[in-house]
C-alpha cells in the first residue's frame, strides 16, 4: 500500500464513474467546504476511508446549498492495483458493485436522520478520457413550484418551493412566451453571477413550464452548460411575469442588454434539481468533447 495521499507515476491510473443523487436540504452544496457538511466532502471522506488515501471528485454540475440531484455525475482517479483490491464480497465478484455497496453503507452513517441523503446509484470504469464535468454535452434541470395552497403538499416542501404570497395562479401561458426569448445562444450575466475571467455565453436548448395534475408547476431546462444562478435567475424572472410584476417582454429586455445592474431576480434554492447530464458516446468523442468544452470556458458548473 503507497503511503497516505501519495500514488506513484508509474502505476496505470484508471478512471472511475460516479452516478449518484442527493437531497441538498441538509447540505451546503456540492463543492467541499471546511467544517461544513457538503456532498463532495462527504463522498471524497468515504472513498478516502475505503481506499485510504485523499480523493478529489470532478463533478458534472456544481449544486448550490439547497439544491437537489436525481442525475449528477462525478468521477476520479485510482490506480488499477486499488480498483482490483476493492475486494468484492458476499458473493460479488464486480468492484464497482463493491465499492458501491461500501460507499453507500458509509454515506448512511453520516446521513441526517433516517435513510440517506445521498445514494451512489452505480460506479463504473470509463475511458481514461471522460470528464465529468467538461466532457459533457449538456445538463438537465428541473424547478417545482406550487402557487396555490391545494398543491402545497407537505411530503414535498423540500423539494418544491411554495409562493405563498401568491395569491393569483402564475399565467403559464405568458411565462412560456417569455422564455422563447431566452432559447439559443445568448450572454446570459443578467441571469448569472460572473467569476472572474469566465464566459457568460451559453445555449439553452430548452425553458418551458408545464402544470401537473397535482397542481404543481414545473420548469424544465436544458442547455450546453448552466453558469452560476442561472437556472434560479431564468425561473425567478419568469415567475415575476407569470404573477403581473413584470410584461411578458421582460425576459427578452435582460436578453438584449446583459447587466449585472438589473440582474434577474433568484428564485429559492429548493425548488432546483439538476435530472440528467448528456455525455456523448465513444471514447474518441469524449476526449473532443472535453478538449473543446475547456477552450469555451473556465468557470465551475454550478446553480
Amino acid at each position: 500500500m503507497h503511503p497516505y495521499g501519495i500514488i506513484q507515476a508509474m502505476e496505470t491510473t484508471r478512471k472511475v464513474r460516479l452516478d449518484l443523487a442527493y437531497d441538498g436540504t441538509d447540505f451546503h452544496g456540492w463543492a467541499a467546504q471546511p467544517g461544513l457538511r457538503t456532498v463532495q466532502g462527504e463522498i471524497e471522506k468515504a472513498l478516502a476511508l475505503i481506499l485510504q488515501r485523499p480523493i478529489a471528485l470532478t463533478v458534472a454540475g456544481r449544486t448550490d446549498a439547497g439544491v437537489h440531484a436525481s442525475g449528477q455525475v462525478a468521477c476520479f482517479d485510482l490506480t488499477e492495483d486499488e480498483w482490483a483490491r476493492l475486494k468484492p464480497r458476499h458473493g460479488v465478484d464486480d468492484p464497482g458493485v463493491a465499492l458501491t455497496r461500501r460507499l453507500n453503507g458509509l454515506l448512511q452513517r453520516t446521513s441526517q436522520g433516517s435513510g440517506s441523503d445521498v445514494v451512489i446509484y452505480q460506479t463504473q470504469l470509463v475511458p481514461a478520457s471522460f470528464d465529468a464535468r467538461f466532457s459533457a454535452l449538456g445538463r438537465h434541470y428541473s424547478y417545482r413550484l406550487a402557487d396555490q395552497l391545494t398543491c402545497q403538499h407537505p411530503t414535498q416542501r423540500h423539494n418544491t418551493t411554495w409562493l405563498t404570497k401568491n395569491a393569483v395562479p402564475l399565467d403559464l401561458a405568458k411565462m412560456n412566451e417569455a422564455a422563447t426569448h431566452c432559447l439559443g445562444e445568448h450572454d446570459f450575466l443578467s441571469f448569472c453571477k460572473p467569476r472572474e475571467g469566465a464566459s457568460t455565453i451559453r445555449t439553452l436548448y430548452q425553458f418551458e413550464f408545464t402544470r401537473l395534475a397535482d397542481g404543481v408547476v414545473v420548469a424544465d431546462l436544458h442547455a450546453d452548460a448552466f453558469c452560476h444562478s442561472q437556472v434560479r435567475s431564468l425561473v425567478g424572472a419568469a415567475v415575476f411575469v407569470g404573477s403581473g410584476k413584470r410584461p411578458v417582454g421582460y425576459l427578452a429586455e435582460l436578453i438584449a442588454k446583459p447587466s449585472r445592474d438589473n440582474a434577474a431576480p433568484l428564485a429559492p434554492p429548493e425548488g432546483l434539481t439538476l435530472t440528467k447530464v448528456d455525455y456523448p458516446e465513444g471514447e474518441t468523442a469524449l476526449a473532443e468533447q472535453a478538449k473543446a468544452a475547456r477552450r469555451l470556458r473556465t468557470c465551475e458548473e454550478c446553480d
